[in-house]
């Protein structure tokens, strides 16, 4: 349960299955101002000097738009473009 919540919030996976109301309600008990932002930023601030063992994990992911190394964006674009609104 606790991954399909991460999911929902962070990604917006089967978002769809949440009615608008509800939808609502959550966006308004927590706002999530610049969320698209401030999550993967936190993300990549929480593992400084270890860009090796993120190799095929999300966490590589996090890093390539801090890093030069890294190209990926895949994690990013998934919370950026998530459906949630702020």
């Amino acid at each position: 349960m606790v991954i399909l919540g991460v999911e929902t919030d962070v990604l917006g996976l089967a978002l769809t299955e949440v009615t608008g109301q509800r939808r609502a309600e959550v966006v308004a008990a927590h706002p999530g101002p610049d969320f698209e932002n401030r999550v993967p930023r936190a993300s990549h601030d929480g593992m400084p000097g270890r860009p090796g063992p993120t190799f095929g994990t999300m966490n590589d992911d996090v890093l390539a738009p801090f890093d030069a190394a890294f190209r990926r964006k895949d994690f990013v674009q998934l919370v950026r473009n998530r459906p949630w609104p702020e």
